[in-house]
């Protein structure tokens, strides 16, 4: 349990200036984005607010991975919505509660290793399609109130007060780094709409007649009854809930990972991750999980510690109490100048240099893990079916290397050596090697460059050693691995393996 909730890395060299000021970028960032995600649900802004804050400080606190940033995110929102609908927030509460209750139980059964499964062109789509899916949820902001594409004066003010964020996060990197870039550009844009009266939107404008402003999260158990038809009204959302969450916080962690050049812990922050929620519904959040865009915003601004995601949190929730009526004024022009920035960033564009390079395999997983994120908005979908396709890509390949050289001994017995994995895929073309009728009486199947892998396999020694016994011939198996054994003797009392073995005849035992 200890290396869980250990809080702090002693051994870290913090930099506080740097964490303090990303942090507070975070926070500025954070706040749109919240409540947007909320109201895609189909909830009030502060639900979202609220998810942000809880989920941000417990994950910055006991996450696997310093610098990352969580909070409430359209994945999530996007599952729930329906739930929302047809039986209104408090399941809501419910459902995210029981969904960090199974995150946590993931990650305490070590599951975050199976993140290994999920092959490289399957991140690259993820990436991709998710730097896509950032864009594409900017262009709103170039719409007015009527959902009508901005035209005239109001395009011209908004888009360039977009290309300065823009310009300096791209430009100032270059001249210093003491400040954060994209901080800069928000206090550059807000100051310049500030002194020359420009009229643009503004995240009071986003948030609504409501506006951010509240207290602190109040403490609510769900007022839903505790019943097996509430679990089964909420468990199929919370499920994919925590699938959601903790694929796409995986990911993200494995993304900052390679930025970085260090090792984040998956398991832990899968319970990290857990608890986050189960606390977001007791506190009146919607839930979450690890942001990429706000996660890069943070490493992007030189954060690497812990300290950057909890000052996030705290300024968020400060935002909320206190300085609501400040933080409405922010211009959207600068946050979503730097989303823009962001998914430009994220966007894997040395994945574009693989398309004659990389097998066509790797390249069709690649474009449909994108398209599927891009259309589907269904992150946890479109990396299951990467790895699906990877899988079966993979199972295809592998069952056309199985081979058989074949020659007969001096003392008429004849070996067939057996190179390449024997399993479901493979066992048709295993099977098509024989030549049961014209063999000798006796049949070595040597196995020293192959594996017999799974049940099929097992099903087709049966088969094979079958057709040699029918015509009074005998088989022997040679070189079978202690896993092949072992597959072997678990599958007697299924599967019947007709090898015919002779304890006297010098080939037929293990080499040494």
């Amino acid at each position: 349990m200890k290396k869980y909730f250990n809080l702090f890395d002693l051994s870290q060299k913090v930099d506080y200036k740097t964490e303090i000021l990303s942090g507070l970028t975070v926070a500025l960032a954070l706040v749109p984005e919240a409540v947007a995600f909320a109201l895609i649900a189909g909830l009030s802004p502060l639900t979202g607010l609220y998810a942000a804050f809880v989920m941000g400080l417990v994950t910055s606190i006991l996450g696997g991975r310093p610098g990352m940033i969580s909070g409430a995110t359209g994945a999530v929102a996007v599952v729930i919505v329906a739930l929302v609908q047809s039986h209104g927030p408090e399941y809501i509460f419910a459902c995210v509660i029981l969904a960090g209750l199974l995150q946590m139980a993931a990650g305490f059964l070590r599951l975050g290793k199976l993140m290994r499964l999920v092959p490289h062109p399957a991140i690259f789509g993820f990436v991709n399609g998710l730097a896509i899916v950032i864009f594409m949820s900017q262009l709103v902001q170039f719409q007015d109130g009527d959902g009508d594409w901005m035209s005239g004066r109001d395009l011209y003010v908004f888009g360039g007060l977009v290309a300065l964020a823009m310009l300096i996060i791209w430009g100032l990197p270059k001249l210093t780094k003491a400040i954060p870039a994209a901080l800069v550009a928000i206090l550059a844009v807000w100051g310049i709409v500030v002194a020359f009266g420009i009229k643009t939107t503004s995240v009071g404008d986003m948030a609504g007649p409501g506006g951010i402003a509240g207290g602190f999260p109040p403490f609510h158990i769900p007022n839903v009854p505790f019943t097996l038809e509430t679990l089964r009204i909420i468990f199929p959302y919370a499920a994919i809930v925590a699938a959601v969450g903790l694929i796409e916080s995986l990911l993200t962690l494995n993304i900052i990972d390679e930025i970085t050049e260090t090792r984040g812990q998956g398991n832990r922050e899968a319970v990290a991750q857990g608890l986050a929620n189960t606390l977001s519904g007791l506190f009146s959040g919607m839930g979450g999980c690890a942001m990429i865009g706000q996660s890069l915003i943070n490493i992007s601004s030189g954060a690497r510690a812990r300290l950057s995601g909890i000052v996030a949190s705290l300024l968020l929730l400060s935002f909320i109490m206190f300085g609501s009526s400040l933080i409405e004024l922010v211009p959207m022009a600068a946050l979503t100048g730097l989303m823009i920035m962001v998914a430009i960033g994220t966007f894997e564009w040395a994945s574009l240099r693989t398309f004659n390079r990389m097998p066509a395999s790797d390249i069709f997983v690649m474009i449909t893990v994108t398209l599927v994120t891009v259309f589907l908005h269904n992150l946890a979908l479109a990396v299951v079916v990467g790895v699906i396709i990877s899988a079966l890509a993979f199972a295809w390949d592998n069952a056309k290397r199985i081979r058989a050289r074949k020659h007969i001994d001096e003392e008429g017995v004849k070996h067939y050596e057996i190179y390449g994995p024997l399993f479901f895929g493979s066992i048709t073309t295993f099977n098509s090697k024989f030549d049961v009728l014209s063999d000798p009486n006796e049949v070595v199947i040597d196995f020293e460059e192959s594996r017999v892998v799974d049940m099929s396999a097992i099903e087709a020694l049966n088969k094979i050693t079958e057709r040699y016994q029918k015509v009074g011939k005998k088989v022997h198996l040679k070189h079978l691995s202690p896993d092949c054994k072992k597959l072997l003797r678990d599958a007697e009392e299924i599967i019947e393996v007709n090898v015919l073995e002779d304890p006297t005849y010098k080939l037929a035992v293990d080499k040494v």
